[in-house]
């Protein structure tokens, strides 16, 4: 894996090691990690990211409690092969919630109505395929 496909957002109001833990559960569960793929060391992803190595290394130590990763000595941070199985539709869909109730939260303070929502949407996601 490479570091730069994280997408870190110093802004954003949800702190980065909870970045980097949700997205790494995200690309875990979708099978886009494979068991025994090897992350960026903490070192490798500060640099890239311009962020502190322990923020990076609470993000891993929580995916390793988790039992998302595993600590190989000498080599760093893997995917668990007990992890890397490919969650249900419905297991994936739920990571998404958290996101999606922010948007819901979101549309109804600009009252804006689902349809308009839902079609933006959509677009978004034909745009990035």
């Amino acid at each position: 894996m490479d570091a730069s496909l994280l997408s870190i957002q110093p802004a954003s109001a949800v702190p980065i090691y909870r970045q980097i833990v949700d997205q790494l559960r995200r690309l875990i569960r979708a099978g886009q990690l494979p068991a025994g793929a090897t992350l960026p060391s903490v070192r490798e992803v500060a640099a890239v990211h311009a962020i502190n190595p322990m923020t990076v290394s609470k993000a891993y130590g929580l995916l390793e409690t988790e039992g998302l990763l595993l600590r190989q000595r000498g080599k760093g941070m893997e995917v668990a092969a007990q992890a890397a199985a490919a969650g249900s539709p419905d297991s994936r869909l739920a990571l998404l919630d958290p996101a999606l109730q922010t948007v819901a939260h979101h549309a109804r303070q600009l009252e804006l109505p689902a349809e308009a929502v839902l079609a933006r949407l959509s677009a978004l996601l034909d745009k990035e395929s």
